[in-house]
């Protein structure tokens, strides 16, 4: 039988350390990470989102190369470019979400399968250079893309053919959907004819 009094004279022992809620916790990297870290690719993995896309954040400079392996891989098709603001003192942010259309395309997919996808993330300063290498190269349908979020946020796409607004007449002053644009007082009237 065991001393009773053993127990009481043993120190408490202390709980496994905790992390303080100020310290970030970097959640396990998902396959697709995984791959461009074993293919030699920097990035930062920001996990997933609602539906399990895979988060990467990428430097601007290295875009390019990494969209290139992965379009390699069989990520062939850019189901949207787009931009947005994360708010005063935020930053600019540019994504790209890649989908590996050719492989959906089997005759007998499985019940309930849908096809890998990922979403590249660009972080620019708002006070720093604006300034993203274009993906028209290699995915044709990022033209328009690039060019509207040109338009909307100020983002510039080196090497895009066609880099001028798409939505805003060229002479437009500031990108509408940065939250520090400050709307006109007046706009100037023009003919309709």
């Amino acid at each position: 039988m065991p001393d009773p009094t053993a127990a009481a004279s043993t120190p408490p022992q202390e709980p496994a350390s905790q992390p303080e809620p100020t310290e970030l916790v970097s959640p396990a990297a998902g396959p697709i990470s995984q791959w461009l870290s074993a293919q030699g690719f920097d990035h930062d993995y920001l996990g997933t989102d609602h539906v399990g896309v895979e988060l990467i954040g990428v430097e601007p400079p290295f875009l390019p190369l990494m969209a290139t392996a992965l379009k390699a891989s069989g990520f062939d098709y850019l189901q949207c470019q787009g931009g947005y603001d994360e708010g005063a003192g935020g930053r600019l942010v540019s994504f790209y979400h890649l989908v590996k259309l050719a492989a959906a395309a089997d005759p007998a997919p499985a019940p309930g399968s849908r096809p890998e996808e990922v979403r590249l993330k660009v972080f620019l300063p708002r006070d720093g250079s604006l300034k993203i290498p274009s993906l028209y190269g290699l995915y044709r349908g990022a033209d328009w893309q690039e060019r509207e979020t040109f338009d909307m946020y100020g983002l510039e796409f080196e090497g895009h053919p066609h880099p001028k607004r798409l939505l805003m007449p060229e002479d437009w002053k500031g990108f509408p959907l940065r939250k520090d644009y400050v709307q006109p007082d007046f706009y100037e009237l023009q003919d309709a004819y």
